[in-house]
């Protein structure tokens, strides 16, 4: 059986579609939702990844507010500008984007974010509620991901998933989402990262096989047990003196290798990485409901 291509920019654009459904019905009740990016510094990556969060609010129905700051801003004008934005009641989302340049505690202007409009679901008190099943805003990377396995008509309940990374962006948070109840989870869980040994050995018992440590094209055919569904969270730049650019776009998966060996398997670019301002969109519409009580 040939092995299923999980369309990344296909499922994004059934969520986007969504989003932009349940934003009108916002809409049609006096609430326009609203989300605020803040960027500071120059970081080419940082106003990419602004710019299409910013293009993805335009199409959904959401008014996006985009501030700039220089990069030598202080950290207490960044605070500043978060409390008034935590203020300000036509505000449904604050999305800072990182990182934030060295002389700012990247975790203390996290926390500086109201939860409820905290879209990126970093603030701790996101992350516990998480971790004990109460529904509140989720990291928009891993929530992506059982919604690309399930729309791709992959059963999720009691498969066993192997995440590899233990980031607080991706790997500790897809465990919490993998353990709760519910057709979109409900799996065995287990977590390999620098410390683990025999790192193979866990790989291959995967029926789900999470990859998000950084590494470009670390995860080989051998790792990997036949059948498995194969989910890259890795976006790394490798040098290709054949590309334009002078690079290319790999994962953390040698996806020419594993392919053949998985049930189904994400491509990078096309994967993950469109499901991640998907889900942002989602979590701004979430966030404008719940802020605003409307069902």
């Amino acid at each position: 059986m040939a092995t299923k291509i999980i369309d990344g920019k296909k499922i994004a654009a059934e969520i986007r579609s969504e989003a932009k459904d349940e934003a009108s019905e916002l809409i049609s009740k006096g609430v326009q939702p609203c989300l605020v990016v803040v960027l500071v510094g120059e970081d080419p990556a940082s106003k990419a990844y602004v710019g299409s969060k910013v293009k993805a609010c335009t199409e959904t129905g959401i008014k996006s507010i985009k501030i700039t700051h220089a990069a030598d801003v202080s950290e207490a004008a960044l605070m500043q500008e978060i409390d008034r934005l935590n203020a300000d009641e036509s505000v449904h989302g604050i999305l800072v984007q990182l990182p934030l340049p060295k002389h700012m505690d990247e975790d203390a202007v996290t926390e500086r974010i109201d939860p409820s409009k905290d879209v990126d679901g970093f603030h701790p008190e996101n992350v516990g509620k998480l971790s004990i099943g109460i529904d509140c805003l989720t990291p928009c990377t891993p929530t992506g991901i059982p919604e690309m396995i399930v729309r791709s008509g992959i059963e999720m309940s009691g498969k066993h998933a192997v995440v590899i990374g233990r980031s607080n962006i991706v790997g500790k948070p897809m465990m919490s989402l993998l353990v709760q109840k519910g057709n979109k989870a409900n799996c065995t869980v287990t977590c390999c990262h620098s410390g683990t040994k025999d790192l193979s050995y866990h790989t291959q018992q995967a029926d789900i096989l999470i990859a998000a440590i950084g590494v470009p094209e670390f995860v080989k055919a051998n790792m990997v047990k036949p059948g498995a569904t194969v989910i890259d969270v890795g976006i790394n730049r490798v040098e290709d003196t054949s590309k334009a650019k002078g690079y290319k776009l790999v994962g953390d998966v040698d996806f020419a290798d594993v392919e053949p060996v998985a049930g189904a398997i994400t491509p990078v670019p096309g994967g993950v990485g469109p499901m991640t301002v998907a889900m942002l969109m989602k979590n701004t519409v979430k966030a404008a409901r719940m802020i605003t009580a409307l069902s």
